[in-house]
């Protein structure tokens, strides 16, 4: 070996030695090793001590610059430079030093952030760093997973209220929904502001889609922006100027909400291949009424087609349906109130649910709407709906069905049940209009209706009258009716005793239906009274005499049992007006039986007698003002009868009867067919006997 060769590896020995002398740990370092075996050694004791328990692994160098970086991007940063960030129980903040500070949730409590990073674990339990590690590790996945949405995962519950002179609205910021909808005007039946929307029962939200991830709005925390008295913006900003806001606008004296969807730059967050965005909409319909029973019957989940049909899922079951086409609005109907979400361009679908609650002394119904709307990413306004939250008054609906989207009529009067078409023109042409009009100067509404019923019967008047004259009439013709009934007794003679019956009322000039087509014309106007009355709102909480209020039923007898098979119809009280009506209609019966022969029909009379006490178990859940008004309008129609009575003697219409005997008459229709039957019977009787004698010959 030369002399050049040993210098050379001399060389290379002083400098590894160098090396290795520079780079020797520290006494701290060392310790710290030490200390790190023992844990290492304590958690692998643990570990073998309980399998269960996970090895906690520390965080890497490229992790912890990931956390910073993370922050950094989606964190919320001041005017310092500091950003923090919430979620998944970590909240950090990276300082302008580029330090990260802050805690780790784990079930032991609260754990720094910045030794947990530094992986500085000494004097932590195995099982908490773990976790701590576990939790920061899960954060960084939703971060990644959710992108300018992660920084609104956590945060503190606000509300923001916005008000007008009918309505209070409370605003969460979690979910940037409506949180508490209520009505100032009105009360439930338990002295509580009438509450349509409320924090714990009820919510809605919006769910977007990308390439990798589903966004419920549910989930977010919103930054309010309240722009003035009317309007809030409830705001996600998601940065590199991308935003995704919900605007709220409630106009002076209205029940009208406007929502507008509006955003900004969300083509870097939303492809531009997701056409459509889903919302969500869950609500546990509250009783608001004293009546259940019929507030059940009358709240349903209805909605509208573009063409104005309306249809709705069963009253009285749980029930489901999916449409597939596109829908106007939507809305949970209550009784007596309706929460209304109106589209400016259409729902494209729904998918919407009612369940029943039957044992549920709260809440009568639980509803679940899912929507779809068509949605761009590049439109700064992809979707602009309107929150109807109020009351199902013909008035104030009416009047807002053309000014909500003007170019459109939205129906809502729809939502209020006044029957079949014809009883529904009756109801909106002249019951509501002389209703609405005597309301506005009478405050009683025991008296509206008494006038109402007044005015009910003058426009029935003619008919009235026609029908009654009729019942005069039969009432002077039932001797001779008895005579031709006693002159030809039994089935055989029931074809003569039917003609010449006929021949008596066309001598007379009576027709036995004058009575009948009367009465069947003014039945229309009774049927639209019974849609009427257990609509109008007007009469709910409205007191008159003993009833407290006309829009339930009048109990002046409770009971907490059921009876069996008609619990359901009749209830477990008795209300009196219902009774009132049951007595007067059966004197209203006694008093029209005895101006009717009923010789041929001894089972009519108890019939007749039997309709008013099936009326009884049928009204006496009814609302008060509905059974107020059948009594009045018998009342009326009895002080009417024997009013007539007195007026016109029955000596005047048989003067009439006998002016009219002596007048050329032609036969009726009616009598000219029972002549016809009545000769078709005799040759039928005669061809019979002619072939029984034949028969005899032959024999």
């Amino acid at each position: 070996m030369d002399k050049n060769t040993l210098m050379g590896l001399l060389l290379m020995g002083l400098v590894i030695f160098g090396f290795t002398y520079l780079n020797q740990p520290s006494q701290e370092e060392l310790e710290r090793q030490r200390a790190e075996r023992e844990r290492i050694e304590q958690l692998a004791n643990e570990q073998a001590a309980d399998p269960g328990n996970l090895v906690a692994d520390s965080i890497t160098p490229n992790e912890a610059a990931m956390v910073a970086a993370t922050i950094r991007e989606l964190g919320v940063a001041d005017s310092t430079g500091t950003a923090s960030l919430r979620l998944d129980g970590v909240n950090l903040t990276v300082n302008a030093d580029g330090t990260v500070s802050g805690t780790v949730a784990t079930p032991d409590g609260m754990v720094e952030a910045a030794p947990l990073l530094a992986n500085r674990l000494e004097g932590m339990k195995p099982s908490t760093a773990a976790a701590a590690v576990g939790t920061l590790r899960k954060a960084l996945a939703t971060a990644a997973r959710y992108k300018g949405f992660a920084r609104h995962l956590s945060g503190d519950s606000t509300t923001v209220r916005l008000e007008n002179s009918r309505l209070a609205l409370d605003l969460s910021n979690k979910g940037g929904v409506i949180a508490r909808a209520q009505l100032k005007d009105y009360q439930s039946y338990d002295s509580t502001a009438v509450t349509l929307l409320a924090p714990d029962t009820d919510t809605y939200g919006f769910i977007l889609t990308s390439a990798t991830q589903r966004f419920d709005t549910r989930e977010f925390y919103f930054s309010p922006v309240q722009e003035s008295d009317s309007s809030v913006v409830m705001r996600l900003a998601l940065g590199d100027g991308a935003s995704w806001n919900i605007r709220y606008t409630l106009p002076e004296d209205s029940y009208l909400v406007r929502m507008d969807i509006e955003q900004e730059g969300m083509q870097s967050v939303i492809p531009s291949s997701v056409a459509t965005m889903d919302m969500l909409w869950h609500q546990k319909m509250r009783r608001l009424e004293a009546g259940r029973v019929f507030e059940e019957r009358n709240s349903a989940l209805y909605y509208m087609y573009p063409d104005g049909d309306v249809d709705h899922l069963s009253e009285s079951k749980t029930a489901q349906k999916e449409v597939n086409q596109q829908l106007k609005w939507v809305s949970c109907k209550n009784q007596f109130f309706s929460a209304v979400l109106m589209a400016t361009s259409n729902f494209a679908a729904a998918d919407m649910k009612s369940v029943l609650l039957e044992d549920n002394p709260d809440f009568i119904k639980e509803m679940d709407i899912a929507l779809t709307l068509d949605y761009s990413a590049s439109k700064a306004r992809p979707a602009s709906m309107v929150f109807y939250l109020g009351p199902n008054s013909y008035p104030v609906m009416k009047s807002l069905e053309k000014e909500i989207f003007p170019e459109e009529n939205m129906h809502l009067t729809k939502l209020i049940p006044l029957g079949w078409p014809i009883f529904r023109w009756i109801n909106t042409l002249i019951i509501i209009p002389v209703f609405s009009f005597l309301g506005s100067f009478i405050s009683n509404y025991g008296i509206v209706i008494l006038l109402l019923t007044i005015f009910i019967k003058i426009i029935l008047y003619p008919f009235t009258y026609k029908s009654l004259r009729s019942q005069a009439v039969m009432r002077c013709l039932a001797p001779e009716i008895k005579e031709i009934n006693e002159k030809y007794p039994g089935q055989e003679n029931a074809m003569k005793r039917s003609q010449e019956t006929m021949a008596l009322y066309s001598r007379a000039g009576a027709n036995p239906m004058s009575g009948c087509v009367p009465m069947l014309l003014q039945m229309p106007v009774l049927v639209a009274m019974f849609w009427f009355f257990p609509s109008a709102i007007e009469l709910r909480g409205k007191s008159f005499l003993w009833a407290k209020d006309l829009a339930a039923p009048d109990a002046i007898i409770s009971w907490t049992g059921n009876i069996p098979l008609i619990s359901s119809t009749f209830g477990n009280h008795i209300s009196l007006f219902c009774l009132l009506m049951t007595v007067t209609n059966i004197i209203y019966t006694r008093s029209t039986m005895q101006t009717q022969n009923q010789s041929g029909m001894p089972g009519m009379k108890w019939m007749m007698y039997l309709m008013p006490v099936m009326f009884l178990f049928i009204f006496n859940n009814y609302a008060a003002g509905l059974s107020y008004y059948y009594f009045l309008s018998l009342l009326i129609t009895i002080l009417m009868t024997y009013g007539f009575r007195r007026v016109v003697s029955e000596e005047s219409i048989r003067a009439k009867m006998a002016e009219k005997a002596k007048q050329p008459k032609k036969k009726g229709w009616m009598q000219r067919k029972l002549e016809e039957a009545q000769k078709q019977q005799q040759a039928m009787m005669r061809e019979q006997q002619r072939r029984a004698g034949g028969s005899g010959k032959r024999k």
